[in-house]
């Protein structure tokens, strides 16, 4: 017996439109991977480095300037500061607490001083607590390598504290130019552990590893195979093939 095709021309169209998106689904994930572990590479190389003075870096493009490490002093403005909302540390309910510095050379700064719990129930916002006077810190230059998703449209004219989805900078610095007429550092500080101030600064390079996309990317190839396999299957005569060679 020979293998002979009968070809039904729904799975067939069916399995003509799936496999091409299955498998650019896979090379969409491995170039994930490959971002990811770019990224990874870039903070591990920049970390290495001793901290820099943030006066140091104000005429820098900013793309060289994600992840190096800084050493920034300053005094926090009392009362100004903004809450990241929805930020979850272990299954808790928290946010993200952003405080504006302004520099002992000139200039304010946003440091992200790391994640405080907050009311489940969203009744209350958090009381945190400021390091009074001049403080020295460290810390390392941070920007979202790409768009944040957002609920809705954030408003930054409100009272402060502000809680707000995802930084604007450029928003931010509207705001604080026209009430202190300074220029503000066009990246966010993320503090070090163990600075002046620090809440939970468990600091993520990449919300997903490498490793875990290029997992997905063995999952929607696969799947790739096994419609191409049922489609032979179904489209075929293989399976009496198969079954008349295994029974004697």
């Amino acid at each position: 017996m020979r293998l002979r095709f009968d070809v039904e021309w729904r799975i067939t169209l069916a399995t003509a439109v799936l496999f091409p998106l299955l498998i650019s689904l896979g090379f969409w994930q491995l170039d994930r991977a490959a971002e990811k572990q770019q990224l990874e590479a870039e903070w591990a190389q920049r970390q290495s480095a001793p901290p820099v003075a943030l006066s140091a870096l104000r005429d820098r493009d900013a793309d060289e300037l994600v992840y190096r490490g800084v050493r920034l002093q300053g005094e926090f403005l009392e009362g100004r500061y903004l809450l990241l909302d929805n930020r979850v540390r272990q299954g808790r309910f928290g946010y993200e607490v952003v405080g504006v510095m302004t520099l002992e050379d000139g200039g304010l700064a946003l440091v992200n001083r790391g994640w405080l719990a907050g009311d489940p129930a969203r009744r209350e916002l958090p009381d945190v607590a400021w390091p009074a006077g001049t403080v020295t810190l460290d810390g390392h230059l941070y920007r979202s390598p790409g768009e944040p998703y957002l609920l809705g449209e954030q408003d930054f004219s409100g009272e402060w504290p502000l809680v707000i989805q995802a930084l604007d900078i450029d928003a931010i610095a509207a705001r604080l130019r026209e009430a202190y007429s300074a220029e503000l550092f066009p990246l966010e500080v993320r503090m070090a552990a163990g600075q002046p101030g620090a809440l939970l600064t468990d600091w993520q390079v990449v919300n997903a590893s490498p490793a875990k996309h290029r997992g997905y990317a063995v999952q929607w190839f696969s799947m790739a195979a096994v419609l191409v396999l049922f489609w032979l299957l179904r489209n075929s005569n293989l399976w009496s093939l198969i079954r008349n060679r295994r029974t004697p």
